[in-house]
């Protein structure tokens, strides 16, 4: 059984949700709705190729499988889920991050003593 996106906490200033204890940043909320689904749908696509690519084991499934994750790093930047950050306050990307160890971690205590 999945997650439903409900199930991940999402940081105060919605930047961030967490999953597999680490900070993952989310899509742009700027975006419009469309152009959110068109970029997610493009990531969807490369994703599958990711994973049609894989199945195969010769050389020209590993170059398509390169291109493939390429793909999905352009539509994540173009989400602004990786590459520069859609905020403009300054504050720094904590992508990856535990958040006991990031500047939310005084919030994530807060889950911790919630769940």
């Amino acid at each position: 059984m999945s997650k439903r996106r409900a199930d991940y906490p999402e940081t105060p200033d919605g930047r961030y949700f967490v999953a597999k204890q680490k900070l993952w940043r989310k899509t742009d909320p700027a975006l419009d709705d469309t152009t959110r689904r068109a970029r997610v749908k493009a990531l969807m696509q490369a994703r599958r190729a990711v994973k049609l690519a894989k199945q195969a084991e010769d050389d020209e499934a590993l170059r398509e499988a390169r291109q493939a994750r390429q793909a999905v790093d352009v539509a994540k930047i173009a989400l602004g889920e990786r590459g520069p950050v859609w905020w403009d306050d300054n504050a720094p990307d904590e992508t990856g991050k535990h958040p006991r160890n990031s500047s939310y971690a005084e919030w994530w205590r807060g889950q911790e003593a919630s769940q």
